[in-house]
């Protein structure tokens, strides 16, 4: 971490070594909220553990000062008596206090319900407010199926005929909505919600998006970037859908005969001179885009053979490294950008695959030694980023403590549903290991590679174990078994 200068495959198995108790995550999640209380909070003279990385401000300072470095020196101000411990009526001995569970909880359900009119300008983000406020209620140990036929009674008027999901009714489909709306209908699960997509018209809609570069363009005429990439690489995968290109695809003009063709490539293009990914080739390098490029390439074949192939690790690590903070332990999105919590997912979500990429497959516990994919990067030993720092960083600074509820980009910033759901995502993947077990045959096989998941034990944890969030995929960023079944589900049906 950067001290920042003051300017088939089986469901998930995640291991408790703490305890006797053998079920998922979501069980323990559930029976560790009734845990006893007795070390919530240190006694008065009790000094805190917390390393003065986190409590103290930068020694290295610019000495020109900037508005970037201005807002930096304030923002190191409003997040330290926060990481001290000050801000709270407890603690634990490490500093760091509990995840306010039903609090959040109670956010998230409010967020699925009425909205105040001031909301009325997001309208065409609703699938995104879907996806968020399930996505974290299941991070959380909740049971999102209650909302399935309500879920399904919405999407379905924001579907259109020529594919694909609007934001709403009348409006024009998207993809960055498609992707919100089939992740919701994977989460609450069930035929009904699997039968709610057109996957026909989703083909023909995907191939009318695919352009002669490779890449896809978010909406017909809309802008090209990595999100378009990413978003349809996750619809294609999930639902099945055949590669093969529709005879008038934009992209038949270059030669490109499949979905997936030329796709890789275009990721390639992304990287920039920093390491970074950006939206589209040639602009700024965010944390974002890294995600989506690092995604894409996770589904159109194994980590370990594709992300090496097409982009230049030892660059993206760096700079991927170079967005965690100190003393703030959270990651900003972009060069000289402040922390954020969203980018706990966004930055965070890297890692698990940048770990995949350098270790293969068969590295996880009780497994062979690291497949190098043939490439000569040397394999991951220990974690690659701070995860204590992020922990706290989420924690600390990012929970909502009104009544209110909900999570938040930083203290002074009020708490949302897209918030909520990427700072639990981060806190999932700060808690959790995952580890590439068997990767698939031949990059033909979209359903995937086989994945397992463990709590990361190195070290002392810093969190008191009620606080373990649920596991997504790390690709998906939905729960492993939820992107199964809906795959399960159509890789049994022979065509439309």
């Amino acid at each position: 971490m950067r001290a920042r200068s003051r300017l088939t495959r089986p469901r998930p198995r995640v291991l408790f070594p703490r305890s006797n108790n053998s079920n998922t995550a979501t069980s323990n999640i559930r029976s560790n909220t009734r845990m006893a209380s007795a070390a919530r909070a240190p006694q008065p003279d009790v000094e805190l553990s917390i390393p003065p990385l986190f409590t103290t401000e930068p020694l290295i300072r610019d000495s020109l000062p900037t508005e970037s470095s201005r807002v930096q020196d304030a923002t190191i101000d409003e997040v330290l008596p926060f990481l001290q411990g000050e801000e709270f009526d407890y603690c634990n001995f490490h500093g760091v206090p509990h995840l306010d569970r039903r609090l959040h909880v109670k956010f998230l359900h409010k967020q699925l319900g009425k909205l105040p009119a001031a909301f009325t300008p997001a309208d065409p983000s609703r699938p995104w407010f879907f996806y968020w406020c399930l996505s974290a209620l299941v991070l959380l140990g909740e049971d999102v199926t209650e909302y399935r036929q309500r879920l399904v009674d919405t999407v379905r008027p924001m579907q259109n005929q020529d594919g694909g999901f609007a934001g709403g009714f009348g409006h024009t489909s998207h993809l960055a909505t498609s992707y919100a709306t089939v992740l919701s209908l994977a989460l609450v699960g069930g035929q009904d919600a699997y039968e709610a997509i057109d996957r026909r018209a989703m083909w023909r809609w995907l191939c009318s998006l695919k352009q002669p570069d490779g890449g896809f363009q978010m909406a017909l005429g809309g802008e090209e970037d990595v999100r378009g990439a990413y978003c349809a690489a996750v619809i294609i995968s999930l639902l099945n859908l055949p590669l093969e290109l529709s005879q008038d695809s934009p992209a038949r003009s270059a030669g490109h005969t499949g979905l997936f063709t030329g796709l890789a490539d275009y990721v390639h293009q992304c990287q920039t001179h920093e390491g970074g990914v950006s939206a589209k080739p040639g602009i700024e390098a965010h944390g974002a885009y890294a995600f989506c490029a690092l995604g894409c390439l996770s589904i159109l074949d194994s980590p370990h053979r594709s992300i090496p192939r097409h982009l230049n690790v030892p660059l993206l690590i760096s700079w991927l490294s170079s967005r965690q903070y100190a003393p703030e332990g959270g990651f900003s999105g972009r060069t000289n950008k402040l922390v954020d919590g969203c980018y706990s997912h966004w930055v965070g979500g890297c890692w698990p695959l940048i770990e995949a990429a350098l270790n293969g497959p068969g590295s996880g516990p009780g497994g062979e030694e690291a497949n190098s994919g043939g490439h000569a990067l040397p394999a991951a030993k220990g974690s690659l980023f701070s995860r204590d720092g992020l922990i706290r960083y989420i924690l600390c600074c990012c929970q909502d403590q009104s009544k209110r509820g909900g999570l938040r980009d930083k203290p002074s910033k009020f708490s949302d549903a897209y918030h909520t759901c990427y700072v639990l995502s981060g806190l999932s993947a700060a808690q959790h290991k995952w580890n590439l077990d068997v990767a698939r045959p031949h990059e033909a096989d979209v359903t995937g590679d086989s994945w397992s998941v463990t709590p990361y034990m190195d070290g002392e944890q810093i969190f008191d174990e009620e606080d373990r969030v649920a596991t997504v995929h790390p690709v998906y960023v939905i729960p492993q078994h939820k992107v199964e079944a809906m795959q399960s589900y159509f890789s049994s049906k022979h065509g439309f």
